[in-house]
């Protein structure tokens, strides 16, 4: 809600600039969701070294 208040306000102010973002907002997002699913692969991997690593100590203390 705060984002789209915002934009009414740069609409009101500035519409070239406003009418750039609401074209120039897709193809960022495009743009950047490459390196989303690369963030998210890598603290994948992460939580599996972490899970390996962990794994002696919770299994020494189930004992």
């Amino acid at each position: 809600m705060v984002k789209f208040l915002l934009f009414c306000i740069l609409l009101v102010l500035c519409w070239p600039l406003a009418l750039l973002a609401l074209v120039l907002y897709p193809l960022v997002w495009l743009v950047l969701l490459p390196f989303r699913v690369v963030g998210i692969a890598v603290g994948g991997v992460l939580a599996l070294i972490t899970a390996l690593f962990m794994l002696p100590v919770r299994v020494l203390r189930a004992i």
